[in-house]
């Protein structure tokens, strides 16, 4: 059988063409919406996982065996990704030997099926949006890319070449120190989801298509340009030094208590600044520092100027008292501070991180166990959009998603298998 080609216009019982917007009110967000999802690494399968929380049918393909990120680390002693199920979790999985024209001709026609493609492989050949264009005018794809010309880049040489290593050291440190969290990852992964619900709805209004291209090192880029670094370097001429853990131009610093527990305090707002005087009873001594250097606290960067004099009267009220003192001395008093913790210490201690929120469930991933599983944090109506789900075995979807989205029959998807163009699941 033929891949499913659907001409321009044509809407199919299968869904090609724009989804009619569902009531209000009525079930996830997204519900409609079907995306697919080729895929690598965080940014691209954060978007997609995004979309799939907030009740888009996503169905995400790879090579039989699994990709490059298939097998990335943290792994169960058995050898499973943790990683890949926690970035997977809500979507199908469909398993095709890429190199196949066989596979590609059915992939094209999943595309097309579902009007919506994210994807971060490279952009050209079959997977070139204007060939895939060629089967369905309305498509929408998002094509996520190192760099803005094509070229090579991943969370780790972006993030060195813009800055932030260099300036989250400690002062007196002679090296950068990188940031454990992909953070320019998952923001172009978001990015990228938002870009799709955007063109997504621009489609049901105009019925047009949408082509759409973001680089992870634009995505850093404009996070500097907004957060003021690149203008603080041409306007002032300065840029940014090391302040290690201080608060960049406000008062937030780390501390330790008696019994040796290291926390962290911010005082930004007023209510946040009037609240850390008032817990630790510095009023006066913090009043004789404003007098003394000549400054007015009511002013965010006037206790960044002073911080180390603050530092100290403050540093001083909590080394004096044990941590579960501290700690209910400024929840009482509604003080901004958060404890420095191990992600076991997370589990452990931090009923957030629990079953107490609604953010959580106990889900069983297949060949791995049940473990604490979140859902989207995007509350709708004070309660989570969908539920949390585990993610699919590597192919566990892929003879469900050709019959059903495809039309093919148990005869034609058992000789694709048996010609090694698609796979089923993979043993648990």
């Amino acid at each position: 059988m033929s891949a499913m080609v659907v001409p321009d216009g044509e809407r199919s019982r299968t869904g090609s063409g724009p989804a009619a917007p569902a009531p209000v009110g009525a079930g996830p967000l997204l519900a409609g919406m079907r995306v697919v999802e080729g895929s690598a690494f965080v940014a691209a399968p954060s978007g997609g996982m995004t979309l799939a929380q907030l009740g888009a049918d996503v169905v995400r393909f790879d090579q039989i065996g699994g990709g490059l990120d298939h097998r990335r680390w943290p792994l169960t002693p058995e050898g499973r990704s943790l990683y890949w199920a926690g970035l997977n979790k809500g979507k199908k999985s469909l398993v095709a030997d890429l190199r196949s024209p066989r596979a590609r001709e059915l992939l094209t026609a999943l595309i097309a099926d579902a009007g919506t493609f994210l994807t971060n492989f490279p952009a050209r050949g079959w997977l070139d949006p204007a060939a895939l264009r060629a089967h369905r005018a309305d498509l929408v794809t998002c094509v996520i890319t190192g760099n803005r010309d094509g070229t090579t880049a991943l969370d780790y040489t972006v993030n060195c070449a813009v800055g932030y290593p260099l300036a989250t050291c400690p002062v007196d440190a002679e090296g950068p120190i990188n940031h454990v969290l992909p953070a320019w990852d998952l923001l172009c992964g978001q990015m990228a989801a938002l870009g799709l619900v955007s063109a997504d709805r621009r489609r049901l209004l105009t019925g047009e298509g949408a082509d759409l291209r973001i680089a992870l090192s634009d995505v850093a880029l404009a996070v500097v340009g907004a957060l003021g670094h690149i203008a603080e370097y041409e306007i002032c001429g300065t840029e940014r030094p090391r302040y290690g853990n201080d608060l960049y131009g406000a008062f937030g610093a780390e501390f330790t208590t008696a019994d040796g527990r290291l926390i962290y305090v911010v005082g930004i707002s007023p209510r946040q600044w009037a609240s850390l005087v008032e817990a630790t009873g510095t009023g006066e001594a913090v009043a004789a520092i404003e007098a003394e250097q000549g400054l007015d606290f009511g002013v965010e960067g006037d206790r960044f100027a002073a911080r180390e004099a603050l530092k100290s009267v403050f540093g001083a009220w909590i080394a004096a008292r044990p941590f579960d003192e501290v700690a209910r001395v400024f929840d009482e008093h509604g003080v901004c501070w958060g404890p420095y913790r191990t992600f076991g210490e997370l589990v452990r201690d931090d009923p957030r991180c629990s079953t107490d929120n609604e953010l959580f469930r106990r889900v069983e991933q297949a060949g791995i166990g049940t473990y604490l599983t979140p859902g989207s944090p995007l509350a709708v109506g004070g309660a989570l959009p969908v539920e949390p789900t585990p993610a699919p075995r590597l192919g566990e979807h892929t003879e469900e998603i050709l019959a059903e989205r495809l039309g093919l029959t148990a005869a034609e998807i058992g000789r694709l298998v048996d010609e090694g163009v698609v796979a089923g699941p993979e043993p648990d």
